[in-house]
């Protein structure tokens, strides 16, 4: 069915979920050589959020996703397009977006697939799904970040374990007749020349899995820390001036900073480079951890159910993960 060409996509609801099961730096301290003051001065982070083991992305995705339908007001037969953003996938096909579709009984006409820009993954969703929307085809897409980190980390390595968390954000976007509202503008890039930085080796067509790979932990995250550090703080910035730029918005006009939840020590470097005070740069990673493309989702449906966000606040953006990927997108919130 085609629609009529929309002026703008609004975010018109938004979900998030976490598991039940909480583990704090305390308890992780008893299961590998670490220590709460340890992984809070380095990381900001005080505890995460754990699946169950039969708790898969999409579960966790599909609980995000009802929130948000819930919040736009509209039924799941209303949504014209699906994308699951997440480096958990349930399995490696079918699509997580195609199980969570047929979860929430979402009608079976409509294109569902899965996007894997790491924790970028989220910033790219919604580029892709507003660039859809504006071609008049779909009216309703559903956005969903859900991801099982804590499936993919080495319990006995103490510099990646005690980053990530589990969990899901999801928003419903809406065509709009709305001038100079919404998503006003996106942009994207990666480099793969140094995918070394931040992979996880084995499981794919390069390395299948073998009782080799499991023996040398190749089906667990590796990162660089240091790296990863340097390159998001100046990279995010970067982006984040672009976004800007290409909207004509400046600095000072921004209501709220979401930026990826990676590291308190990397956001508050980067805010500090675009002079946006602390009051405006929104961090929840001491609750949650590192839950990859859901960093974003989650910490915008905090924001809007705790009413810090109005009509015609700029919210903006701001990613960045392994590929490298990075993104910013700025909303002019309706």
């Amino acid at each position: 069915m085609n629609f009529k060409v929309p002026n703008s996509v609004i975010i018109k609801g938004t979900g998030k979920y976490v598991p039940e099961k909480m583990m704090t730096n305390d308890d992780l301290a008893k299961i590998v050589d670490t220590s709460d003051e340890w992984i809070y001065t380095r990381s900001g982070i005080k505890q995460r959020h754990i699946a169950a083991p039969d708790e898969a992305s999409s579960d966790m995705g599909v609980n995000a996703a009802r929130n948000a339908i819930e919040a736009a007001g509209i039924s799941s037969e209303d949504i014209d397009l699906v994308i699951v953003t997440t480096v958990t996938p349930d399995m490696m096909f079918p699509s997580t977006a195609c199980l969570l579709q047929a979860k929430l009984g979402i009608r079976n006409n409509i294109p569902c697939f899965d996007l894997n820009a790491a924790c970028t993954g989220f910033v790219y969703g919604i580029e892709v799904a507003t660039r859809m929307m504006k071609s008049g085809l779909y009216r309703h897409a559903l956005v969903v970040s859900a991801e099982k980190m804590t499936s993919i980390v080495d319990w006995e390595d103490r510099t990646t374990c005690v980053l990530f968390g589990d969990g899901a954000g999801a928003v419903v976007l809406a065509a709009s007749d709305e001038e100079n509202a919404g998503i006003l503008g996106s942009v994207l890039g990666a480099d793969g020349s140094d995918t070394a930085m931040l992979k996880l080796p084995a499981g794919g067509s390069l390395m299948p899995a073998t009782a080799e790979t499991v023996k040398n932990k190749l089906h667990f995250l590796q990162m660089d820390g240091k790296e990863v550090f340097k390159h998001a703080v100046k990279i995010m910035q970067e982006k984040a001036l672009e976004v800007l730029d290409l909207c004509k918005v400046n600095p000072e006009q921004i209501s709220m900073l979401i930026p990826h939840q990676a590291n308190a020590r990397i956001i508050e470097s980067v805010a500090k480079r675009l002079k946006i005070t602390s009051d405006k740069v929104y961090i929840n990673i001491a609750k949650y951890g590192n839950t990859s493309s859901a960093t974003i989702p989650m910490a915008l449906d905090e924001l809007v159910r705790e009413n810090k966000i109005k009509c015609g606040d700029y919210i903006l953006l701001v990613a960045f993960g392994a590929g490298l990927t990075w993104g910013a997108t700025l909303i002019k919130w309706q």
